[in-house]
């Protein structure tokens, strides 16, 4: 399919002015419900008041008349009136359509006639966009006061100035930037610069607390090199600095934000803040980010292969409505050991290096991990001239030769540095580090460098060092608290000389805020089991005596196992077990595969799958095979990713894979979970919210509403050229929102906008034709329910704070336009929310030793709801743990409601949230992030195994290579289509 290529965001997006406010769907009231345990809650009958609201005209009326070309088959289905009207007895009747609330669009010069307008012109500025105000504070769930790791930071009453700095010649690096500007304000501090200790960002700009007694002003620099030689002379550089005055930061402006006067916050007041405040720590530690690291915080630990890990904190100012605050957390991350070459590269393949020459496969691996990686010579004595590694020779040291004049005279390395240097190489079979540039590299032997202290490790951490690493980084709550109490005292902000320069004062004590702890929804089972519905239990519950609400039946299945160590009696008594515990959960299952289990060779995964799937389709006679269970070694490497490459996108088979460990100890608890997945693969559920049943969820249950999730996720650190995969997933299932189809597409490298959630491109018989996930989506919603989606909640997942005005208008635009694509008058109103996990706001209970306050991990309850104190001063967010801990410290999700057209209220929106996390069908436990998000993350992590593997280090064919088309930069190279089959049910689970 084409893929519409990213334009200007100034280009293409309407301006939905913020001041028009939704008037229909007012907020309900939440029905009483009973939560003591004894028994389910009983359906109360739901007022009809906001479903006699008649819909305003829409904003995309006749947008699509005239362009030629017939409606496809599935707009026409989707336009005719719907074939299965509601069933429930208290599920209420729907008269028409509800369309995106007083909103219309004037366009080429023609308008609607509705009483608000939308003006279609293009926003100068994505800012033209407010976000959703907090409709109030949410007031459900039983009161408690938890502990954030933010601490009040007192706004200074300084006028704070901006100048602009050059240094000449330019620097790229920030630590000789930083050490040139160190050296200006030690020179200059008491004269030209009037006593000013100003806070530098390293790069261009230099800030003050008053103005200094110039508007501009040139210094010359000379920096010494100290890391060069230990004893004797030292290189000296000159540097021009230039800085001039720039502007005044707008203190006020600031003040007006953090109380609520004013809606958009003034960016540069908290990154001068922000930067004073991480002034000391540069000096101190290592900065990465908005973290700081340092051996001497705790002592590092080995992670294998050459790394070790680095304790530290993250530290960023944030304004909230009690006024600054100061979020502190710990972190850790992988950094490479201070070793010797040698060492390093024996640790990093296992094996003693000093004796036999290295293969091509080491040589590679060798290559990686020291791409980019900084090392300092140690055969000059005093001389510790750095370099940073560009690569590795193919040949051995003893073969290496280069000229040494203009008359190409050649000379070995070898004989280079015994004359040159005196040091004699040992390892002569070893190849040397390359360091510059390819026109002028230099040769470099292993055994004469060492690598620089800390540098972080970007590269992609094995299985090992990511177990290892989170050993390192678990805490339990309380330590984790007393941790960063501790690193705040260590920090000593009040006698940190840049903050009493700039008048900024932080509290050494942790915020105490106002929490609730929501209620667990009433889950529904099937009434043929003992157990006919359930309440959990601190966000877990099991399914003893209970059956899956909606089991499917699996009549038709094979089992191929790859697994050497599994004998066949062995693979076949697994089959039985779970076979077993499918039925005893509510599913039918036949006992009896199509074929016997079929034992296959790793290497041979395409051969056997294909061999499989048509011994089994001609055993069958044409009929499908519906299930597909495949044993796995423990250590499979690529097999898993290319079953479900081949099974989903070109045989069109849902699979479910079992590791060897399982075969062999067989666990009622893996076996019940695994039926759990197997049975939403098929196409059914496992359970429902026994309030959307009886149609008692606000604002969902009244209308057809469809729910969306969607998700980026994007290649690793280090490769530079791979896609981009986006994943959209929607609810297919109303009034129940348990079931989600998923899609998935490939865009361009570290995209964050979701590329292909509408397009239109040109068919010479049809004319122009509309697509798309999300059209796609509510077509398919339609074809499920048998009624068109008249509400549209879309939860995004992956988007940082500075991307919420481009995602946004970006793909709010893109909904409206697939839903007019289907029906010119057709714009359901939306509510738009961003899903964060990746913040560091922690909260902990008020009292560690109250047992009923936290649950076995010592975290807080799930289901602890905060949208007080630490929360923006005026849009409306909320952090959520919807989960119990497990291990470390449960880290809240952050919600985000940046757009909100159904006029949620906070209870409304936040019990939404976390009832729907108890829905996840993978386990009976609550998740951390809502489904919708979770599942969109899954299949786009799915999809990865889609592409077609990378090209190798020396060959290979780039017909075969899954990365960006390098042709004139024009495109991504789209991923194999799913299966009709598959993407009709939840295959990524």
């Amino acid at each position: 399919m084409p893929i519409r290529q990213m334009k200007e965001v100034s280009e293409q997006h309407i301006v939905i002015k913020p001041q028009l406010q939704n008037t229909m769907n007012q907020a309900q009231k939440n029905p009483k419900v009973v939560q003591n345990g004894k028994g389910p809650p009983t359906p109360e009958p739901q007022s009809n008041k906001s479903l006699n609201q008649t819909s305003p005209p829409s904003r995309n009326k006749g947008r699509r008349r005239g362009r030629g070309g017939r409606k496809s088959d599935q707009v026409e289905a989707f336009m005719r009136p719907s074939s299965r009207p509601c069933t429930a007895a208290t599920k209420p009747v729907i008269a028409s359509c509800v369309e995106a609330a007083n909103v219309s669009v004037v366009e080429n010069g023609s308008s609607s006639s509705s009483s608000c307008q939308v003006v279609s012109k293009f926003p100068s500025s994505s800012k033209s966009l407010c976000f959703a105000p907090r409709p109030g504070y949410g007031t459900l769930g039983t009161k408690c006061i938890v502990k954030a790791n933010h601490f009040l930071a007192e706004l200074p009453d300084k006028d704070l100035n901006q100048y602009d700095v050059t240094v000449t010649p330019e620097v790229s690096s920030r630590t000789v930037n930083r050490a040139i500007m160190a050296e200006l304000v030690k020179l200059y501090k008491e004269s030209d610069l009037g006593m000013r200790l100003p806070a530098y960002d390293g790069r261009k700009s230099l800030y003050t607390a008053g103005e200094l007694p110039f508007k501009w002003k040139e210094f010359t620099i000379k920096l010494i090199d100290e890391d060069d030689v230990i004893n004797g002379p030292k290189r000296e550089r000159e540097y021009k600095v230039g800085i001039k005055f720039v502007a005044k930061a707008n203190l006020h402006h600031l003040s007006q934000f953090l109380a609520g006067k004013c809606a958009d916050g003034p960016q540069e007041a908290l990154q001068i803040l922000d930067i004073v405040l991480r002034e000391l720590s540069v000096k101190r530690y290592c900065p990465v980010g908005r973290s700081f690291f340092s051996p001497d915080i705790r002592k590092p630990q080995p992670l294998g292969d050459g790394l070790e890990a680095w304790c530290g904190f993250y530290q960023s100012i944030r304004p909230t409505q009690m006024g600054l605050s100061l979020n502190i957390d710990m972190a850790s991350a992988a950094f490479i050991e201070a070793l010797p070459v040698i060492e390093f590269v024996a640790q990093l393949l296992g094996k003693d290096v000093s004796s036999r020459p290295l293969s091509d496969s080491d040589r590679v691996k060798i290559k990686k991990a020291l791409r980019g990686v900084k090392v300092e010579v140690t055969h000059r004595g005093n001389v510790r001239r750095k370099y940073r590694v560009s690569g590795l020779t193919s040949q051995p040291t003893r073969e290496l030769v280069f000229p040494v004049d203009d008359n190409s005279t050649m000379k070995s390395v070898v004989e280079y540095f015994q004359e040159m240097y005196g040091f004699t190489i040992k390892y002569t079979h070893l190849p040397c580090l390359q360091v510059g540039n390819q026109k002028k590299a230099n040769y470099l032997p292993m055994e004469a460098c060492k690598i620089v202290e800390g540098q972080r490790y970007t590269k992609r951490l094995s299985e090992k060092q990511i177990t290892a690493l989170l050993k390192v980084t678990c805490q339990r709550p309380r330590d984790r608290e007393n941790s960063i109490l501790q690193t705040v005292q260590h920090n000593d902000y009040n006698q940190d000389p840049y903050a009493n320069e700039f008048g900024i004062k932080i509290s050494e004590k942790q915020a105490s805020v106002e929490a609730r702890v929501l209620p667990a929804p009433w889950l529904k089972y099937h009434d043929t089991g003992k157990e006919k519905d359930c309440l959990p239990q601190v966000g877990q519950w099991n399914m003893m005596n209970k059956k899956m609400i909606n089991g499917m039946t699996v009549s038709r299945w094979a089992c191929i196992n790859f697994s050497r160590s599994v004998q066949e009696s062995v693979a076949r008594g697994f089959c039985t077990e779970l076979a077993q515990m499918c039925q005893v959960s509510g599913m039918e299952f036949n006992p009896e595969p199509v074929i016997p289990i079929y034992m296959a060779r790793p290497d041979q995964v395409e051969k056997a799958l294909k061999h499989v799937y048509h011994s089994c389709v001609n055993k069958l006679k044409g009929k499908e095979l519906e299930l597909l269970l495949v044993i796995l070694p423990d250590n499979n490497g690529s097999l898993y990713g290319d079953i479900k490459r081949i099974c989903e996108t070109d045989l069109g088979l849902i699979t479910q894979c079992c590791l060897t460990k399982h075969v062999f100890k067989i666990s009622k608890q893996y076996l019940a979970n695994v039926s759990l997945k197997i049975n939403v693969k098929m196409g059914g559920r496992n359970t429902v919210l026994l309030d959307a049943i009886s149609c008692r969820i606000p604002l969902v249950s009244d209308i057809p509403t469809i729910i969306f999730g969607a998700d980026v996720t994007h290649p690793e650190n280090g490769e530079d050229s791979s896609p981009s995969i986006a994943a959209v997933v929607a609810s297919q299932d109303w009034p129940e929102v348990t079931k989600y189809a998923g899609l998935v597409c490939a865009q361009a490298h570290r995209q964050e906008l979701i590329q292909d959630l509408y397009k239109t491109w040109h068919d010479p018989a049809r004319g122009t034709v509309s697509g798309g996930m999300i059209r796609d989506l509510l077509i398919s919603f339609r074809k499920a329910t048998g009624q068109k989606p008249q509400r549209i909640i879309f939860y995004r997942d992956g988007v940082s704070e500075g991307q919420f005005y481009q995602v946004l208008l970006f793909e709010l635009d893109a909904i409206r336009k697939a839903c007019a694509s289907l029906e010119p008058n057709y714009q359901p109103p939306v509510t738009f929310i961003v899903v964060q996990k990746r913040h560091h706001t922690r909260l902990f209970a008020n009292n560690h030793k109250d047992r009923s306050s936290t649950d076995r991990s010592g975290n807080i309850l799930p289901g602890t709801v905060v949208d007080t104190k630490i929360c923006h001063p005026t849009e409306f967010d909320f952090y959520l743990c919807s989960h119990a801990g497990i291990q470390g410290t449960s880290r809240p999700a952050h919600y985000h409601v940046l757009w909100d057209e159904n006029n949620f209220t906070a209870d409304g929106i936040q019990s939404l949230t976390n009832n729907l996390c108890y829905t996840y069908a993978r386990c009976t436990r609550s998740v951390s992030v809502v489904p919708p998000a979770y599942y969109a993350h899954l299949a786009a992590f799915r999809a990865r195994f889609y592409m077609e593997p990378d090209m190798p280090e020396n060959g290979g064919s780039p017909q075969k290579c899954g990365k960006a088309i390098r042709g004139g930069e024009t495109g991504v190279r789209p991923l194999p289509a799913l299966k009709e089959n598959v993407k009709r049910v939840m295959f990524y689970c």
